[in-house]
């Protein structure tokens, strides 16, 4: 089964960083940064550290996986995780280099339910999961 990894990443200010996807003619859309796990990482979590370093070019503490989703042989983990820097400049994925990918721009949101509101976070199941965890205080990342 092909693994995906994702974080939610959790800033000092109490934002999320997700990045918005601009394709032509494909609606805006947003995702949380990660990708695919490679046979030669060691973990999941090397994966991620690797995906986040390639795409925001950030170093993130993970505190814990948060969600899994399972669809279509492809099984997709969501971690929660705090960062305090990164550079968008600085990312090296080789999707930011393909043609035909269209945009990424990485923002940073509100952690808040209207803060989700306000972008169409893919896939919807782990924006509904967030919705439930803001409104039952379970993303605490400390400090």
């Amino acid at each position: 089964m092909k693994e995906r990894v994702r974080a939610v990443l959790v800033t000092a200010d109490d934002t999320m960083l997700v990045i918005r996807r601009t394709r032509p003619d494909v609606p805006e859309y947003w995702v949380l940064p990660g990708g695919g796990v490679e046979p030669s990482d060691e973990s999941r979590e090397a994966a991620l550290h690797r995906e986040i370093h390639e795409e925001i070019a950030g170093k993130a503490d993970i505190i814990r996986l948060l969600h899994t989703m399972e669809s279509d042989g492809e099984r997709e983990l969501f971690y929660l995780a705090r960062i305090a820097t990164w550079s968008f400049e600085d990312r090296t994925g080789p999707e930011f280099r393909a043609e035909g990918r269209g945009e990424y721009a990485l923002k940073e949101v509100p952690l808040t339910v209207e803060g989700l509101d306000g972008i169409d976070l893919k896939p919807e199941e782990i924006a509904h999961v967030l919705r439930g965890a803001i409104g039952d205080g379970t993303l605490q990342v400390g400090a």
